[in-house]
């Protein structure tokens, strides 16, 4: 009888401690734990099982507190800028109207920056919300008219783009899907060499609809590919262009990729660059009967100026991006 009551004290005591914990822990004092002892049984199990939970709500608020500073950072640089130009321009007793005009103009290109940001901000809030939209597109037209709005730009920079382009329909929130292969097209083809080149492909793979991006461009060290998809981090001036990148756009494609439950997979390249594979979920409605006869994959190749050399190297050091 005492053995029994001995035992049930030590139980109870143990559940005390997590109901205890349970009602203390906030947001303030994720960090504590409850490290429970004794013997490894179901309460043990518990425990630990709580343990984990909050290193989860942790490492989250972490990561939710330090992107509202990254975030309030970014968007004071332009804030200041704009002020800066404004009261130099109205210091100056010698200002010209061609001089007023130029500090005008510089005003609304950091006043465009930050317009650029906060939408780019807006984007990525509505990705990690989600999405209840289950419609049907084709990844491929999609794919197609992303590449057909990028060709100025192509042009500009003088980059090669060799597309492979197969029908692939899938689900989801088609201008959120937009957008996902917008940033990925950017990305690739600000982040590249001169005359490099952008191969992209779609098709279907084990049934699942998938798109690939590569690119040629710097090299990226394998051990920092999962940063990439941080938001407003970048790998360097050699990477990034502060004047034109915010830092947000493979975070955008991660929060857009999450919320419709595709995998991104990505490679980097031992000669440069990235090859980024998204890979939708199999699509709940059937493909309609005029994609399923259109087996022949469009291949074709798009060079503006100077064709690049062919593709050498193969991938390397695979990194999957982590789930969001």
């Amino acid at each position: 009888m005492a053995l029994g009551w001995i035992v049930a004290g030590r139980i109870l005591s143990r559940l005390r401690t997590i109901t205890a914990a349970a009602r203390d822990i906030s947001a303030t004092n994720l960090h504590r734990r409850l490290a429970l002892d004794g013997p490894g049984d179901e309460l043990k199990e518990l425990g630990d099982t709580f343990d984990d939970l909050l290193d989860r709500l942790d490492a989250a608020f972490r990561a939710q507190r330090q992107f509202v500073a990254n975030a309030s950072h970014e968007l004071r640089t332009p804030l200041a800028r704009q002020r800066a130009l404004g009261q130099v321009a109205l210091c100056d007793p010698d200002a010209t109207v061609g001089s007023l005009r130029a500090a005008h103009e510089r005003i609304l290109i950091a006043g465009a920056q930050q317009e650029r940001l906060i939408e780019a901000l807006l984007t990525l809030t509505r990705g990690y919300a989600g999405h209840d939209v289950h419609r049907p597109f084709d990844l491929a037209q999609l794919t197609h008219e992303v590449i057909e709005a990028h060709r100025p730009e192509i042009g500009h920079r003088t980059v090669t783009i060799q597309t492979s382009i197969s029908p692939a329909l899938a689900t989801g929130h088609r201008p959120l899907a937009e957008r996902l292969v917008t940033n990925l097209l950017d990305n690739a083809i600000r982040h590249n060499t001169p005359h490099g080149r952008v191969k992209i492909t779609t098709g279907i793979v084990d049934g699942h609809p998938v798109l690939t991006v590569t690119n040629t461009g710097p090299v990226v060290p394998p051990n920092a590919v999962e940063q990439l998809f941080q938001p407003f981090q970048r790998l360097g001036t050699a990477r990034a262009d502060r004047g034109e990148g915010l830092g947000l756009g493979l975070s955008i494609v991660q929060a857009i990729a999450t919320a419709h439950a595709a995998t991104i997979t990505t490679s980097a390249r031992c000669e440069g660059g990235l090859t980024i594979a998204v890979t939708f979920p199999i699509p709940r409605l059937a493909p309609p009967l005029s994609a399923q006869a259109r087996t022949t994959p469009l291949v074709s190749s798009f060079t503006p100026r100077t064709k690049g050399q062919p593709e050498s190297g193969a991938d390397s050091a695979r990194v999957s991006a982590p789930p969001g």
